[in-house]
């Protein structure tokens, strides 16, 4: 439980700073989940700890990575829920802290997915408040504040918020890159080639002929990235290019785990209080 926590908050401080959370990191949470889990079993002649962590690293995972295609987070999220079901599969139920969380009927990796889901919101909207405080949109129109009540000059400022233009060369991996259009089809082949993070579409709408984007919250791959600049090189395409400003959410994951470690269920705790309620 301590090695989780103090991954997590090491996973977070990285998403927060760099925008990704290290391969490494979780990749390393994870021996250590299956590996300790190992030894309870041999100590305890029990298959039950090193199946259990098995089990748990392979459902969570299948379930995070169908939402990592819907678009709900990033890769590095994804292996970060399956890095700590791995470690802890089992709920807690921790009698010397005189703590007892409500335990689900579900992986304990699945509270911690439920609870980063419901502490999110609040993340979310600190996070992009943040973006239009710090945003040069404002320095550029100070009287814009006293329209924000009109619904169109809202969006126009979230969207300035959320998107930005970077130069080619200060793109990175995981950065999620939208549209991006052009003629050339032997770009399409190129990146049909690179099997990767990014998807060719046709433009419907007039212009160019054809656009890419990365069609998940995953963002360019090194693959892409690689490409992405070879092509800029080359002439292919300009050598500045849009993309979305990525919402950290391991800090979120962090916040989830002490929640299930600590308080059990969000969901379920709200079922309680509402039936005593009634």
């Amino acid at each position: 439980m301590i090695v989780t926590i103090l991954f997590s908050v090491c996973a977070s401080v990285y998403d927060v700073k760099e925008g990704f959370v290290p391969n490494n990191l979780v990749y390393f949470l994870t021996l250590f989940g299956l590996i300790s889990n190992l030894i309870l079993s041999l100590i305890s002649h029990n298959i039950k700890f090193i199946l259990a962590s098995i089990i748990s690293m392979v459902i969570t995972y299948l379930i995070t990575y169908l939402l990592w295609k819907l678009k709900m987070w990033g890769g590095g999220d994804v292996k970060l829920f399956t890095a700590i079901a791995t470690v802890i599969p089992f709920g807690l139920n921790i009698d010397f802290l005189n703590i007892f969380p409500q335990l689900s009927l579900y992986p304990f990796a699945f509270s911690v997915v439920m609870n980063s889901i419901l502490v999110s919101f609040p993340f979310l909207v600190i996070f992009i408040v943040h973006l239009i405080i710090t945003n040069d949109f404002f320095k550029k129109n100070p009287f814009f504040l006293v329209s924000l009540l009109n619904i169109e000059n809202l969006r126009q400022v979230i969207h300035a918020s959320l998107n930005r233009t970077i130069p080619i060369r200060d793109l990175k991996e995981g950065n999620i890159v939208n549209n991006f259009y052009f003629n050339n089809e032997y770009i399409i082949e190129l990146i049909n080639d690179v099997d990767g993070n990014l998807e060719v579409y046709e433009n419907n709408g007039g212009g160019d002929k054809y656009y890419f984007k990365s069609f998940s919250a995953g963002g360019i791959t090194k693959k892409d990235l690689t490409l992405i600049k070879v092509l800029s090189a080359q002439g292919f395409i300009g050598d500045s290019i849009s993309v979305k400003v990525s919402y950290p959410f391991a800090p979120a994951i962090f916040a989830g785990l002490l929640i299930a470690v600590f308080y059990g269920d969000i969901i379920f705790l709200f079922t309680k209080n509402f039936a005593l309620v009634i």
